[in-house]
């Protein structure tokens, strides 16, 4: 029986699992890197608060995380305008292509000294594989929820996000996005606090 003729239920096993195998290669791949699995600090915390912490990005969650659930709407946008006739477990392994991918490239050395030189992030070591592997979970909780809520309330959250954490950290998505790009003096030095 080949896959197209198989049960819907078959079929969201399948791409559940191929998620969930994308996950774990992105867990693997983070460990032959180097990558700590919890913050050096010995401790695992639900919530980093500090932004320009040795701790930040090396939690459970932190600041960024509303980031990461901003990629899960985005990511449902783009599987439905891609992958229109597909399933959702097939659109979320898409999702998670893709976030784990950049989980990959933003724990690399060359996105880690961008962070450096062109961000906020001075001192900024990457993610710890609890970080990262949270970050690809959150993107998915944000999937599912931009698959069961209407658009004007997924881009309601997606604005309020953006402007909670763009007015308590100086940070967020779309600054985020724009500092590693295009670096902007004057909002780093903003972002500094200068």
């Amino acid at each position: 029986m080949t896959l197209a003729k198989a049960s819907p239920s078959r079929s969201h096993a399948f791409w559940l699992s191929v998620a969930l195998i994308l996950l774990t290669v992105q867990i693997v791949s983070e460990h032959l890197m180097g990558r700590v699995w919890i913050c050096t600090c010995g401790t695992i915390k639900l919530f980093e608060p500090g932004v320009n912490t040795p701790g930040n990005s090396q939690h459970m969650a932190d600041w960024y995380t509303p980031s990461h659930i901003i990629h899960g709407f985005l990511f449902y946008g783009l599987g439905w305008l891609v992958l229109r006739k597909a399933d959702l477990p097939k659109r979320l392994a898409l999702a998670t292509l893709i976030e784990a991918g950049w989980e990959l490239l933003e724990n690399s050395p060359i996105i880690i000294n961008r962070y450096r030189s062109a961000t906020m992030a001075i001192g900024y070591e990457g993610d710890s594989i609890l970080n990262s592997a949270m970050d690809t979970l959150f993107m998915a909780l944000g999937f599912l929820c931009a698959a069961r809520a209407p658009i004007w309330l997924t881009v309601a959250i997606a604005l309020a996000f953006e402007l909670l954490t763009g007015l308590l950290i100086r940070d967020n998505l779309t600054l985020n996005v724009l500092m590693l790009i295009w670096p902007v003096e004057a909002i780093k030095a903003w972002q500094a606090g200068v």
